[in-house]
């Protein structure tokens, strides 16, 4: 689970990779969070998606329409 701290961390980091750059201690941290945070936005993404459900429009007629 990514934390508001964890986050800021990441902020906080790429602010200085772009003014004065990391040591190789704040590169490995910066990946390592980085990680973190794809991973867990791929797993709140997959339960969105394992979330969704397809549902047919009704037909004119009133009939549910049902897949091929």
């Amino acid at each position: 689970m990514i934390t508001e701290q964890m986050i800021a961390r990441i902020n906080e980091l790429a602010k200085k990779a772009n003014t004065v750059g990391l040591t190789d201690e704040e590169l490995e941290e910066r990946n390592d969070l980085r990680k973190k945070y794809i991973e867990a936005f791929k797993t709140s993404l997959r339960a969105q998606l394992d979330s969704i459900e397809l549902v047919d429009d009704e037909s004119k007629d009133g009939s549910t329409k049902k897949p091929h």
